[in-house]
Parts: structure tokens; C-alpha cells; sequence
């Protein structure tokens, strides 16, 4: 197995973008933390965002002045597009594609509008990405103390042949050169990073689960007692997942739930759940689930709001949100009211 080449600080500079602007193509999670780390390195940074908009407002609070993404293309030298994915392809072909000039450089967090050819960029421009593996809010809050959250790295493009300088300015000036920045493509980072959410940590953790806390209850067993068995606890496990793998996990865990784990654990993701997962990782290597998000999208979402929905009032949810308000040690979280 290959080990993935990681550039650190002392591998690139911040030259690349020296005298250089850059303009941030949406003011959100991840957008807020590239445009304010960057600015905080000593690079000038421009911010494109929709006047009205919550994100517009806090772009200003941060001490932005906030443009449309058309004058940001005309002024800056790199863009960095943090839209929505099912958004970009509407904002690049409207906005951007037309005031973007020969030695400009596109920026993205995520490959999947350039993978799927979504956005097809001209001649003379560089492609180029910086996905950091964590929430912008994480990217912030470890600048600020002086960490940074490990990114990706990737050219698709380099039609300048300073592509890779470039982008290593980018990583660097946002703190990813101070916990590493491992070298990828746009392809496998798009794919992995879509098979990752979908079969583990967000489709498959959330199916588990909810079929955990459903088997309980339906056996007679405390809503409360099983929201903690099966949701509450996992913070533990992650945790110690993420320090150390799973064998730092399975040595800090008793020897009852060990076995638990290597005899029962292979019971639930048999052959069939494998044959299940290829077909995951078959239709995103096709292009057919971005194909199908895109026409969700285009349709008003009526699928994606049905099973929002129908999740967002699951019991778990409902008994969840009544003791989390209940814990004195954290402050409960509640999804903003839109």
C-alpha cells in the first residue's frame, strides 16, 4: 500500500499569493474560515456573498465588504468557490465563467462539481484544491490557537506552471501546512469523500443507529436508556477511534465489549452489506448519484425534504432533543429555525 506524499509549512510559502487577491465565493462554514485565516497570513481576500443573506451579514461583522461573485472574478487572482455544490455550476456559468481571464485560478474545498464535469473550466486557468478534513468552524478555532486541521491537496489543472505553488500558498495561509497536507487528485478525493459520507460516516452511522434504538424500544426497553446505549455513548468510542484506531479503542474499552465487538460486529456488515457498499461506490464512480443529487436539485429537492423530514421526527430525535436539555455538562444543539 502507497503512502500518501505530506507537504508541511516548510515544504511551500505563502509567495505565491503575495500581492495577489483573493476572492472567497461564499461566506459559510468553510468559507468564513478559508477568507479569515487567509486574511489573518497577510494575504488580501475579497468576499462574494448575497446581500440579505445571514452569511452576508456576517461577512460584514468580520470585517468584510461584501461583492457579487462577478466583480470578485474580475478582481481576483485566485477563487476560492465554497458554494453549495448543487449552486455552483448556477453561480460559475452566471457569474464567473464570464469575467474569468486567462491566469486566473480556480479554487475549490470539494472536486465534485469539476469530477462530474458540472463546471468545465477554459484555457489558461488553473484548477486547483485545498479540502480541509474538518468543519470550517474547526479550520477557525485551530488557526486561531496556533494548530491547523489536516487538508488535501489536488491540481487538476496547471496550465501556468505554478498550479502546485499556488495551492500550497493556499494550505499554508490557511493552517493546513501546520498538521499536514497529503497529496490526492480530484477524482479520489471526490469519490472517497462521497463514499465516506454515504456508506459510514453519515448514511451508514445513521442507519445503524436508528435500527439500534428501534430494535431496543421495540423490545420493551426505556427510549432514554436506548438513546444512550446507541447514540449518546459514540462520542466515546469515536474519540478513541480518532486517537488512537480501533485497536487503542478495543484495548480501552472492557474485555466483554471487545469480544462483543470482533464476534458480533462482522454479524452486521456480512457479505451482503459489501455487495452493498461496491454498488455505493459504482454509482459514484459512474456519475449516476451526481447525477440524481443534481436533478433532485433541480426539481426542488421533493425526495430530500420527504426523508428529512421523516428523520427529523424519528423517536430518537424526539426523545434526544427532551435530554439533551436535561445534560448540565453541554449545551445542546438545535438545527436554526429557517
Amino acid at each position: 500500500m502507497a503512502i500518501a506524499k505530506i507537504l508541511y509549512d516548510k515544504d511551500g510559502s505563502l509567495d505565491a499569493l503575495k500581492g495577489k487577491t483573493v476572492a472567497v465565493i461564499g461566506y459559510g462554514s468553510q468559507g468564513h474560515a478559508h477568507a479569515q485565516n487567509l486574511r489573518d497570513s497577510g494575504i488580501k481576500v475579497i468576499v462574494a456573498e448575497l446581500p440579505g443573506t445571514h452569511n452576508y451579514e456576517t461577512a460584514i461583522q468580520h470585517g468584510f465588504k461584501p461583492v457579487s461573485a462577478a466583480e470578485a472574478t474580475k478582481q481576483a487572482d485566485l477563487l476560492i468557490i465554497v458554494l453549495p455544490d448543487e449552486l455552483q455550476a448556477i453561480v460559475y456559468k452566471k457569474e464567473i465563467e464570464p469575467n474569468l481571464k486567462p491566469g486566473k485560478t480556480l479554487g475549490f474545498c470539494h472536486g465534485f462539481n469539476i469530477h462530474f464535469k458540472a463546471i468545465i473550466p477554459p484555457k489558461g486557468v488553473d484548477v486547483i484544491m485545498i479540502a480541509p478534513k474538518g468543519p470550517g468552524h474547526t479550520v477557525r478555532s485551530c488557526f486561531v490557537e496556533g494548530s491547523g486541521v489536516p487538508c488535501l491537496v489536488a491540481i487538476e489543472k496547471d496550465e501556468t506552471g505554478h498550479a502546485m505553488q499556488t495551492a500550497l500558498a493556499w494550505g499554508i495561509g490557511m493552517g493546513g501546512g501546520r498538521a499536514g497536507i497529503l497529496q490526492t487528485t480530484f477524482k479520489e478525493e471526490t469519490e472517497t469523500d462521497l463514499f465516506g459520507e454515504q456508506a459510514v460516516l453519515c448514511g451508514g452511522l445513521t442507519a445503524l443507529v436508528k435500527a439500534g434504538f428501534e430494535t431496543l424500544t421495540e423490545a420493551g426497553y426505556q427510549p432514554e436508556i436506548a438513546y444512550f446505549e446507541v447514540m449518546h455513548e459514540l462520542l466515546l468510542i469515536i474519540k478513541l477511534m480518532t486517537e488512537g484506531g480501533i485497536s487503542y479503542m478495543r484495548y480501552s474499552i472492557s474485555n466483554t465489549a471487545e469480544y462483543g465487538d470482533l464476534t458480533r460486529g462482522p454479524m452486521l456488515i456480512t457479505a451482503e452489506t459489501r455487495k452493498t457498499m461496491k454498488k455505493i461506490l459504482a454509482d459514484i464512480q459512474s456519475g449516476a448519484f451526481a447525477k440524481e443529487w443534481l436533478d433532485e436539485c433541480k426539481n426542488g429537492k421533493p425526495n430530500f425534504t420527504k426523508l428529512y423530514e421523516a428523520d427529523k421526527n424519528h423517536p430518537i430525535e424526539v426523545v434526544g432533543g427532551k435530554l439533551r436539555k436535561m445534560f448540565s455538562w453541554m449545551q445542546a444543539k438545535e438545527v436554526p429555525a429557517e
